[in-house]
């Protein structure tokens, strides 16, 4: 062999050994690197992992030993090559491996958004001559008092700082939107701060209708901030696990973004409420009306009102409202937009449903029209969200369009069942980061697999047709027209029946396993029709829910309106001593238990103010007519004296001074 020739095989082995090194480095560093990733899979196939985590390291090992071997004998060029190759084929698996575990991993992290992004405007009335902050001047400004709101009070507090509004304007702090808002509009106040969606928030109260342009934005600042910082809830479940049985509330939020990362409140226009025992497969759902007539938990004194108001002010308000009232922990939360909703049921491939009758309603960008015929068919994303929202076309109104939302939830988790390929399974994980927000931390959402995988298993040992056993809920109640303190009119609530939460709550109990399930034993049902499940809390029931409210006294006599008050139990006073009462000291509507210690003030058509009215005219009238006989009695007398005398007075002398006129003769 010639010299040159073995000089350039040195010389090529010299390079082969440095790629062999090379590639061993990134194979060592992709194998950690896939390691890391799976041992971030935790809860998920421990045996499995463990086992692959193993096998790369028992890989490393043997590459790392048969490189040693390599240097120290010398090998052919063409085992250096084969043993390159083997190198490279391995770093690609182990950064495939890593890589895919890492995309999920990130998209199932990105689902709780830890960073949210707040905004909040400085809102006056549009007739106001004020058309910048520099205008802000000798103004009373309306905060929230809740110092924990990023909205109400935080950013607030940082516009007035920043503009130093704190120096020529009254700051005052109130305990709700509500009483704020009735204030700005009847000039209590001259401007008021409140969340950037406040078109969303009050658009839907009568008397609010056109409050985008009854109003104007002077200022406006946004701040991103962790949801931590503001919220006790988001960290409250953290060390929570998810074999265990749980509570979790769906919020369907009525936004058209794309990504749902800004501040997403409204009007809890849906509220689900789920329990879900993990080891039974079984679940409850309760869709709570939007009008619930319940103790507002962050109000002050927790007065009753729309269960709907409280989702304003936040995650926090919204849940520890419903904890209250239904007595149950609330472990977890999911929002929703409109997008998301679309989104999820295309990425499934359409959901199956049974419509009832034609059903149509704007798009998920609040533009044009969808409309979908009866019966039951595959509806797509935007089909879907026009089954979910429209309550106006159905007969029972909101309680159908919880119903229907619920029946797209179902059909969303037993289509989930036939999800085969990975494009598939990626669209919809990446649906799901972008269009939903939780308190689920990255842990809890991948121990949902386990969940799932024992759904799969009952669907392959089972016919059927429903993998999770859902029990229905219902919160019968009744329709009042109760005057709103806050709003300052008359508004329509759904007040709950106490029996009917009764069951609710104890049905929700015996799933999270805090009550003893009680088996039925015996049911009654017809053969000529089919067995339908009984809806728990539905009744009925001996009671009928409803607050004893103040009637209008317009019109009563005063022995019509006393007896009304002994009936009724209330004390009543009068202001006048006949007629009819024109006006009531309380408005109609109220609450009567909110009278206590309260007495009512009724105005007659002749009250006591009128009388002296009259009496004082009176003696105006009879003090006109002795002017008069006393002027007639003058001019007698000066008509005589002229004849007598036939004098005029001197230039030193008055005439005699007349009587100054009245109002009512001036008038005239």
């Amino acid at each position: 062999m010639s010299k040159e020739k073995e000089t350039k095989m040195k010389k090529d082995g010299k390079i082969i050994n440095i790629f062999i090194f090379l590639f061993l480095a990134i194979s060592i560093t992709l194998s950690g690197f896939a390691i890391f990733e799976l041992c971030l899979l935790s809860s998920i196939e421990d045996l499995l992992r463990y086992m692959a985590i193993a096998v790369i390291g028992c890989f490393d090992l043997f590459f790392i030993i048969k490189y040693i071997g390599l240097n120290k004998k010398k090998k052919k060029k063409k085992k250096k090559g084969l043993f390159l190759f083997v190198l490279i084929l391995y770093s690609v698996i182990c950064f495939l491996v890593g890589g895919v575990i890492h995309y999920i991993y990130g998209q199932v992290s990105s689902i709780n958004k830890v960073n949210v992004i707040y905004k909040s405007d400085l809102l006056v009335m549009s007739k106001s001559s004020c058309n910048d902050v520099k205008d802000i001047k000798n103004m009373k400004l309306a905060i929230l008092s809740d110092k924990k709101s990023p909205e109400g009070y935080i950013i607030p507090h940082e516009i007035i700082d920043d503009n130093k509004l704190q120096d020529d304007n009254e700051i005052v702090e109130y305990d709700d939107y509500t009483t704020m808002l009735v204030d700005l509009y009847s000039d209590e106040i001259d401007g008021m701060f409140v969340s950037d969606n406040y078109v969303t928030m009050f658009s839907g109260i009568t008397g609010y209708e056109n409050i985008e342009t009854d109003t104007k934005i002077i200022v406006s600042k946004e701040k991103e901030m962790k949801k931590a910082e503001t919220s006790s809830i988001e960290t409250a479940s953290a060390g929570k696990s998810i074999t265990e049985p749980f509570t979790i509330l769906l919020m369907g939020i009525d936004s058209t973004d794309e990504v749902l990362e800004k501040n997403a409140i409204a009007n809890g226009d849906t509220l689900i409420l789920i329990t879900f025992n993990p080891k039974t497969l079984n679940a409850t759902m309760l869709s709570i009306p939007r009008d619930s007539y319940v103790p507002i938990s962050c109000w002050s004194g927790n007065p009753e009102n729309k269960i709907t108001h409280a989702a304003a002010y936040g995650n926090d308000c919204m849940i520890n409202t419903i904890e209250s009232y239904f007595k149950v922990n609330i472990d977890y939360y999911a929002k929703i937009n409109f997008k998301g909703l679309v989104k999820l049921v295309d990425a499934v491939g359409g959901v199956e449903v049974d419509v009832p009758q034609r059903l149509c309603t704007d798009d998920s960008n609040r533009y044009g029209e969808v409309c979908i015929d009866a019966g039951y068919q595959t509806l797509n994303g935007e089909q879907a969200l026009v089954f979910a929202r429209n309550r106006k076309a159905l007969a029972n109104g909101d309680f159908g369009r919880a119903e229907h939302q619920q029946e797209i939830i179902m059909a969303l988790i037993n289509k989930m069942k036939n999800i085969k390929d990975v494009s598939t399974f990626m669209n919809l994980l990446n649906t799901i980061s972008n269009s939903i927000d939780t308190n689920l931390t990255t842990k809890q959402i991948l121990s949902f697999y386990n969940v799932g995988k024992d759904i799969i298993k009952k669907s392959l040992s089972s016919d059927e047709a429903d993998l999770v056993n859902i029990q229905r809920l219902y919160l019968q109640g009744s329709g009042q027209m109760i005057y709103d303190e806050r709003a300052r009119m008359v508004l329509w609530d759904y007040v709950p029946n106490e029996n009917s939460r009764k069951d609710v709550i104890n049905a929700m109990y015996e799933n999270l396993e805090k009550t003893d399930h009680k088996d039925i034993t015996e049911f009654s049902f017809s053969i000529n029709s089919p067995y339908e499940k009984p809806v728990i809390g539905e009744g009925p029931y001996k009671t009928v829910s409803g607050y004893s409210l103040l009637p209008d006294f317009t019109g009563d006599t005063e022995s019509q309106a006393r007896a009304t008050c002994t009936r009724i139990g209330i004390s009543c006073s009068f202001d006048g001593t006949s007629g009819t009462v024109i006006e009531q000291s309380e408005p109609a509507k109220k609450r009567i238990d909110l009278m206590r210690g309260k007495s009512l003030t009724l105005k007659l058509s002749s009250s006591k103010k009128d009388d002296k009215d009259k009496e004082k005219e009176t003696d105006k009238d009879k003090d006109k007519d002795d002017d008069k006989d006393k002027d007639k009695d003058d001019d007698k007398e000066n008509d005589g004296n002229e004849e007598n005398n036939n004098d005029t007075p001197s230039s030193g002398e008055n005439p005699t001074p007349q009587p100054e006129p009245s109002n009512e003769q001036k008038d005239d």
